[in-house]
């Protein structure tokens, strides 16, 4: 399975650069995590296996097309829960069991206008040399403070030659589903390949699975890291029936 840059999104709503992500890893059962999606997706699968994952990251130059980005609002931490799905015809893409977010604004639009389960959080992402450092605290609504607190040493970049499939599963993905109104929904996203570097994690301590309603995964995540990419996001649009 070779997941590629669409370039589909000729009419995108949304501009973002997601920058110092860190995605951060976990097998579980299929039957575990497809308790967690809506009617009309099934649980995206690597090897026998479906993946939770936590991505802390920066959110820059947020702007609608046709706009510049605003001070303050168009920069901005982001920490998301994350897992993979298909829907009926077979196209796969992201399920967002949680999405933290420092700026209230954005949390209020998501929540309102994309059906998002955004959360505002007190959020920093600081990095020195090849540290990266991620902080979260959830303030509203529910779970107040739920935190995640990521520390992550980056290693050498991943070469193509070297980027195994299942890198590219955890990675590249360029779909959105949720569901509006009470009907599912998707929404493609463009951006060029993911850079990534080795990692791993100095410390991590988290309460966002758990939050989420997940079991402990009980194993070390697999960790990678990127400096980032441009992104292009695309209208919802419904998510047709089988």
């Amino acid at each position: 399975m070779v997941f590629m840059p669409t370039g589909r999104v000729e009419h995108p709503v949304m501009h973002h650069r997601w920058a110092d992500i860190t995605f951060i890893h976990w097998r579980y059962p299929p039957e575990v995590v497809q308790g967690f999606l809506p009617d009309g997706l099934t649980v995206d699968t690597f090897e026998g296996s479906a993946y939770v994952g936590i991505t802390p990251f920066l959110m820059r130059d947020v702007r609608v097309p046709g706009l510049p980005p605003l001070p303050w609002l168009s920069r901005f931490p982001e920490t998301n829960v994350r897992t993979y799905a298909r829907d009926a015809r077979g196209r796969g893409g992201l399920w967002f069991l949680s999405l933290d977010a420092g700026r209230l604004p954005a949390v209020l639009g998501a929540r309102a206008g994309y059906g998002l389960p955004y959360y505002w959080s007190r959020m920093s992402v600081s990095g020195a040399g090849a540290r990266r450092s991620y902080r979260c605290r959830r303030l509203w609504p529910g779970h107040a403070g739920v935190r995640c607190d990521a520390d992550v040493d980056l290693g050498a970049p991943v070469t193509e030659a070297g980027r195994s499939g299942l890198a590219d599963f955890l990675v590249e993905r360029y779909r959105l589903f949720t569901v509006l109104a009470g009907r599912l929904a998707t929404a493609e996203v463009e951006h060029p390949r993911w850079p990534l570097h080795h990692a791993r994690t100095a410390g991590l301590e988290q309460g966002l699975l758990r939050a989420a309603g997940l079991p402990d995964p009980g194993h070390d995540p697999i960790v990678h890291a990127s400096p980032g990419v441009p992104v292009r996001i695309g209208m919802w649009r419904p998510v047709p029936a089988a």
